[in-house]
C-alpha cells in the first residue's frame, strides 16, 4: 500500500515511541519526509535492558539498538540525532532546534518521553549517586557495579529490584531502601511482592521498607551513607535512585498542548492541538475497560500507540487497543503483568508460589482485570483474552490448576 502524500511528518524523541512512528510510516507506504528528532546522540536503542543485560555487560550497544543504523537511511528517514528541540510553533507549524534550525512540518508527534524523578535530599548531587533512563546513566552506573562494591538503592520498584538483581550478579552487595511499607507498593499486588522479597533475601539482597532517606552523607565530593528518618545509616560505595519518572511535557505546554500528569491524548493518539500528536511515556491515554486516561511506562505500550497514531495519519481504519503489559526479568523469573492490578477488589492464586511457576489474578467482581505471572507465559497470554473479553469467571475454578484456562474463556 503506497500513501501519496508528500508533506513532512516530524518526530520529537527518538525512543520506542518515535522510532517505531518513523518506521511505520514507511512500512504503511508513506512517501513524504519523515524527520526523526532525538536529544540523544546515540542511535533510538531499547531501554529495558538497561537494568538488567546491559547492565551485566551481557549486550554490546549494537544489541541494543532498536533497528540497525543502515535502516533509517534505507527508508529515507532524516534523522537528526544529538538535536534537542527547543521550542514548537503550532501556528507556523515549525521545530527550533538548539543550533537555531528550524524545520517545517505538517504533522507533529511527541514521543518526548519522561525524565527520573530527583531524590530531594541534600547530598543528592555527590559523585556515586545515578539515575538509570539513558545510556550513559547505564554506562556510568556499570563504571561503579564491580564485585565488592556496596549498592544502596532508593526505591523499591521494578527497576531498583532489577539493579539489584544485576548487582547480585555481577557481585555487589546491594540494600534496597523503600518509603512504603513493602516493595512494589504502588505497581504489585501483595502476593507477587512478597514473593520477589523472598526471592532477593535468598540471594542476599537486603530489603528495608519504611526507610525514609533524609540525607546522603559523602567524603571528599563522594557518597559514603544514605541516612535514614529513623538516624540509621547505611553505608554504601554507591547510590542508585530509582523513585519514578515525571514525564516531559514541557515543550507540549510551551506550544499549548493540553497536559494533566502527561500529554493528553485520544485513542489515535491525537492531542489538544490540531495537527499534533503524541505516544509514549509523555502521553496520558484512555484505555479499554479502564476508566479515565492513564499513563503507562511502558514499551508494548508505545508501540501500539505508534501504531494506531500512524493509522490515523494514514487515513487508515482505526486499529484495536490491546490489553496494557509489562515485564520484568530478576534473576531467572520472568515477571509478565497484564491489565491494571489498581482496579482489583480480590485476587487469586493460581498454582505453586513455592515451585516458582505461579500467576496471581486480580478480580474486580468476578471480572478479571489483571494478572501477574511468574515463569508461567500460557497462564499469561490466555489471561490476557480474559481481560480483552472482560470475561466473567468462576474464582474457585480460576484457582484450581487442574481447570485448563481456556475453559474460563469459552
Amino acid at each position: 500500500m503506497t500513501n501519496p502524500r508528500s508533506d513532512t511528518i516530524v518526530i520529537v524523541g527518538a525512543g520506542h515511541g518515535g522510532a517505531n512512528v518513523a518506521a511505520l510510516l514507511r512500512q504503511q507506504g508513506f512517501e513524504g519526509a519523515v524527520v526523526l528528532v532525538g536529544d540523544e546522540p546515540m542511535w533510538p536503542y531499547q531501554r529495558p535492558p538497561l537494568s538488567k543485560d546491559y547492565l551485566k555487560g551481557a549486550m554490546s550497544d549494537d544489541d541494543l539498538l532498536i533497528k540497525p543504523k543502515d535502516f533509517y537511511a534505507d527508508q529515507r528517514i532524516d534523522v537528526r540525532f544529538g538535536n534537542a528541540v527547543e521550542a514548537i510553533d503550532t501556528e507556523a507549524r515549525t521545530v527550533t532546534l538548539g543550533g537555531g534550525e528550524s524545520i517545517s512540518y505538517d504533522t507533529l508527534v511527541l514521543a518526548t518521553g519522561a525524565a527520573p524523578r530527583q531524590l530531594p535530599v541534600d547530598g543528592a548531587d555527590l559523585d556515586g549517586v545515578h539515575y538509570l533512563r539513558n545510556h550513559d546513566d547505564a554506562l556510568r552506573l556499570g563504571a561503579d557495579v564491580v564485585p565488592a562494591a556496596r549498592l544502596a538503592i532508593v526505591g523499591g520498584g521494578y527497576v531498583g529490584l532489577e539493579v539489584a538483581a544485576s548487582a547480585r550478579h555481577l557481585g555487589a552487595s546491594a540494600v534496597v531502601l523503600e518509603r512504603e511499607a513493602r516493595a512494589l507498593a504502588r505497581v504489585a499486588g501483595a502476593d507477587l511482592a512478597a514473593f520477589l522479597v523472598e526471592q532477593h533475601a535468598a540471594r542476599g539482597t537486603e530489603i528495608r521498607t519504611s526507610a525514609d532517606v533524609v540525607r546522603l552523607d559523602g567524603d571528599d565530593g563522594r557518597v559514603t551513607a544514605v541516612v535514614l528518618g529513623d538516624g540509621s545509616r547505611v553505608e554504601c560505595d554507591t547510590v542508585v535512585v530509582g523513585v519514578g519518572a515525571i514525564p516531559r511535557t514541557a515543550l507540549a505546554e510551551q506550544a499549548g498542548v493540553a497536559c494533566d500528569g502527561g500529554v493528553l491524548v485520544d485513542d489515535h493518539g491525537r492531542t489538544s492541538v490540531d495537527g499534533v500528536y503524541a505516544v509514549g511515556d509523555v502521553t496520558r491515554r484512555p484505555l479499554d475497560h479502564f476508566p479515565g486516561r492513564h499513563r503507562l511506562e511502558s514499551i508494548p505500550s508505545a508501540v501500539e500507540q505508534a501504531k494506531q497514531t500512524v493509522a490515523h495519519v494514514l487515513g487508515q481504519p482505526a486499529r484495536p487497543h490491546e490489553v496494557p503489559w509489562f515485564w520484568s526479568d530478576q534473576y531467572d523469573l520472568k515477571v509478565k503483568i497484564a491489565g491494571l492490578v489498581g482496579f482489583a477488589d480480590r485476587s487469586v492464586v493460581r498454582g505453586d508460589v513455592g515451585s516458582g511457576r505461579f500467576a496471581v489474578f486480580h478480580l474486580s467482581g468476578d471480572a478479571v482485570v489483571a494478572v501477574e505471572t511468574v515463569n508461567s507465559a500460557p497462564d499469561f497470554m490466555v489471561a490476557k483474552k480474559l481481560i480483552a473479553s472482560s470475561a466473567h469467571v468462576d474464582a474457585a475454578r480460576l484457582a484450581d490448576p487442574s481447570v485448563p484456562l481456556k475453559e474460563l474463556l469459552a
